[in-house]
């Protein structure tokens, strides 16, 4: 194999955190990467593209329509536009100054997090609504659905829900509450795949947008997501990111996807538009995804588990509390779990357990030493405060497993 990356000073990264943005996502399957590249020899009308791509991802999702976003960021942006725009163009040409439009969103506060900036780039106000005692540990209540309705009103665009197994309340107790309200859900499910029928939970719930990342289990290109839903708000985030630059009388807009006749004129340039979309990874999320369809949960894992078992062996020959467990909030991913010390915790400051060749290291000490191996390993130190670190399979392969027990190896031993 070249290293492309050594080409320009890059160094490569054996990567145990998973599908990350800052690791470079997913690996993709060669059938992907020969599209990518198929597709880069050619020039193609991108509406048609991305009209034809709805299609595509309407009969894997079962929503009425859907668009290949850049990435899934880029998807709550337009989302959030469309919500506050429709099919408006004086108000896409106004964003992100949004007076004088509806502009609000409401959101528990238990779903806040860093990625909610993709809608508020869009000129969006976020409606913090709720306590979220559970998860604080100060009480078994979160947000409940009569909170989002107490905090309608006149400037509510719609309602932004963050996807997760322990998500509350209910996505079909906030559908019931903004849809009597007509107002739209945007759902941020951008990491919740797999299980595989994730595609279409959401839409099935009621949601009248869903995002999804390209670039983490479905394996397409890391700058790349998925935008589905109602048609009408996935036509009209279509129009936020799309390159408008036509006379009026020659623009022709896919049909199935884009009614010219309700709009009073040609869009500019939207908000969306520094999101834009290339023709390589409109076809590279399309090939992904049907490739992830057509993928079987089972089998899937059973590969990241072969993965696992090749990891679990070279390091249970070290101090460590090594041993495979089970994401249950993801299909059943197996992962690898190495605990410090012999305590449930490891241990207050999560130090490892000493011997005679060994020193006491805390598990950020480790994997910070892990990274700094040649080659680097990248490690999820998500729970490195309980002496815990976890090394997730999915951009791994077997043959990494020898060189991440070295480099383990070689961060904990002290000089003699």
């Amino acid at each position: 194999m070249t290293d492309i990356f050594g080409r320009f000073g890059v160094a490569r990264v054996i990567n145990a955190t998973g599908t990350v943005t800052r690791l470079g996502a997913s690996p993709m399957h060669a059938d992907v990467i020969a599209a990518m590249a198929e597709a880069a020899q050619g020039n193609v009308d991108i509406a048609e593209l991305q009209a034809r791509a709805s299609l595509i991802i309407a009969g894997h999702t079962g929503a009425a329509a859907g668009i290949v976003t850049a990435g899934a960021t880029a998807g709550l942006l337009v989302g959030a536009a469309a919500c506050m725009t429709r099919f408006d163009p004086a108000k896409m040409a106004q964003l992100p100054d949004t007076n004088g439009m509806r502009n609000e969103f409401i959101i528990s506060r238990s779903h806040r997090n860093s990625y909610d900036h993709g809608v508020r780039a869009a000129g969006a106000r976020l409606i913090e609504v709720g306590l979220p005692d559970r998860t604080t540990g100060c009480g078994v209540r979160d947000t409940e659905a009569w909170e989002y309705d107490a905090a309608i009103g006149d400037r509510t665009a719609g309602i932004l829900y963050l996807a997760g197994t322990g998500s509350r309340p209910r996505l079909t107790d906030v559908v019931r509450v903004a849809h009597a309200a007509g107002l739209p859900v945007l759902v941020d499910a951008a990491a919740e795949l797999p299980p595989q029928r994730n595609l279409r939970h959401f839409v099935e719930e009621g949601a009248d947008l869903v995002v999804f990342s390209g670039g983490k289990a479905i394996g397409g290109p890391s700058a790349s997501g998925i935008l589905c839903g109602r048609r009408d708000l996935v036509g009209a985030a279509l129009l936020q990111q799309l390159d408008l630059d036509y006379v009026s009388e020659d623009w022709q807009p896919p049909a199935p996807l884009l009614d010219k006749s309700r709009l009073r004129g040609v869009p500019r340039h939207g908000v969306g538009r520094a999101c834009k979309v290339g023709k390589e990874q409109i076809v590279g999320l399309l090939v992904a995804l049907e490739r992830f369809s057509k993928d079987d949960d089972a089998a899937r894992n059973q590969r990241f588990a072969e993965v696992c078992a090749a990891l679990l062996a070279p390091l249970s020959a070290l101090p460590l509390n090594v041993r495979i467990v089970t994401d249950t909030g993801h299909g059943g991913l197996p992962r690898v779990e190495v605990r410090f010390g012999g305590g449930e915790g490891g241990g207050s400051d999560g130090a490892a357990s000493t011997s005679e060749h060994f020193a006491p290291i805390s598990a950020h000490e480790l994997a910070a030493r892990l990274r700094g191996a040649r080659p680097a390993v990248h490690v999820d130190a998500t729970d490195a405060d309980r002496g815990v670190l976890l090394l997730v399979p999915t951009c791994l392969a077997i043959a990494d497993a020898a060189p991440i027990a070295a480099a383990f190896a070689a961060a904990l031993h002290a000089p003699g």
